[in-house]
């Protein structure tokens, strides 16, 4: 997980171009999606972190996006049903 705050813009697209960074997320929403998802485009840089792959985010806890990866995110909330989310 890399935050976007740490890092410049020129290193975020080389990251992406090389493969480095595959999935954004919401910290405060704990949301995961893709790059191009115009629900993540939305959020503030001070919010957003970036992951490797979706196992990446996963790991950390991140639920999938409901706008751009709606089947995952179905498969995660059946999975999930009556699970308290209060961490």
């Amino acid at each position: 997980m890399e935050w976007h705050k740490n890092i410049t813009d020129a290193l975020l697209h080389a990251k992406i171009r090389h493969g480095e960074i595959c999935f954004g997320g919401n910290e405060k929403l704990r949301i995961y999606g893709l790059l191009h998802c115009t629900s993540g485009k939305r959020m503030k840089r001070n919010n957003r972190v970036f992951f490797t792959s979706e196992q990446d985010a996963l790991k950390h806890h991140y639920r999938p996006c409901g706008h751009c990866l709606k089947a995952d995110y179905v498969k995660w909330k059946v999975a999930n049903k009556g699970v308290n989310r209060i961490q």
